[in-house]
């Protein structure tokens, strides 16, 4: 696949994670397609990136002309060799307490839009042999928090959609990774801030920058895994939210009498 151009799709592509994957993708890839909601913002995207050729699309995934206006530029100037299905946002709240509006289009954000891309992606990848789709999911998807109960389980449901498709994708040339992210310092969390989220109580070692959370997925490509855990503290974080469910499945001793 080296002797051709190497094309990526970025969603979320102007801030945070996915202007960093932009960023480190150009040095791997010809062409970058990134996905946004802000079209003054993949024009500063375009101004900063250097030589790789950079096609922006202004389109919100959360809705349905949105999710046909991205469609329409993979058929335009796709294939694509890396799908990052990275575009998302959060409430920070009491679920009962939240107007559900926000909560749906979360769903279809995250959810809808991102196996849609991939159910247009991965037959072109087969036909070229090989490809890498990574989406973003979090730590929270085995951990749950109390403020973020759809941004948890949507995230949890793009951990378990990863691994699956990864083995119905087995021996294709198709890497799938489920990229599960802790703390960042970006504009998520700044946002969510705003929100109620206490950015203090979290601990400062447990914060990671958005270039330390891309080098671990692109590093992780090509080794098999699936699940990528950035930073020592995250994956002690997610091995015991792991545990946590295990023992929720342990009969009681009550249940035992």
């Amino acid at each position: 696949m080296a002797d051709r151009l190497q094309t990526a799709m970025v969603t979320g592509a102007s801030a945070g994670l996915g202007e960093e994957f932009c960023h480190q993708l150009a040095e791997r890839c010809d062409v970058i397609i990134g996905v946004a909601r802000r079209d003054e913002r993949l024009a500063e995207l375009a101004g900063k990136l250097r030589g790789v050729e950079f096609h922006g699309v202004c389109a919100d995934l959360g809705s349905v002309a949105g999710v046909a206006r991205v469609m329409e530029a993979l058929r335009q100037q796709g294939p694509v060799d890396y799908l990052v299905n990275n575009a998302g946002f959060s409430t920070f709240g009491q679920f009962a307490d939240l107007s559900v509006e926000p909560q749906r289009a979360m769903v279809s954000l995250h959810i809808d839009a991102a196996i849609t891309l991939c159910r247009a992606a991965i037959p072109f990848m087969r036909e070229r042999g090989g490809g890498h789709i990574i989406n973003v999911s979090s730590l929270g998807a085995f951990v749950p928090g109390k403020g973020l109960a759809v941004y948890g389980a949507t995230k949890a449901f793009l951990l378990y959609y990863s691994r699956a498709l990864q083995a119905e994708l087995a021996g294709s040339g198709i890497e799938v990774q489920a990229l599960c992210p802790g703390y960042i310092h970006t504009e998520f969390h700044a946002e969510m801030q705003q929100e109620g989220f206490d950015k203090k109580r979290i601990p400062e070692d447990m914060w990671m920058t958005a270039g330390e959370v891309v080098s671990a997925s692109l590093d992780a490509l090509g080794r098999g895994q699936v699940v990528v855990v950035p930073g020592e503290g995250n994956r002690a974080l997610a091995a015991a939210g792991l545990r946590a469910q295990l023992d929720g499945l342990a009969p009681s001793s009550a249940d035992a009498q």
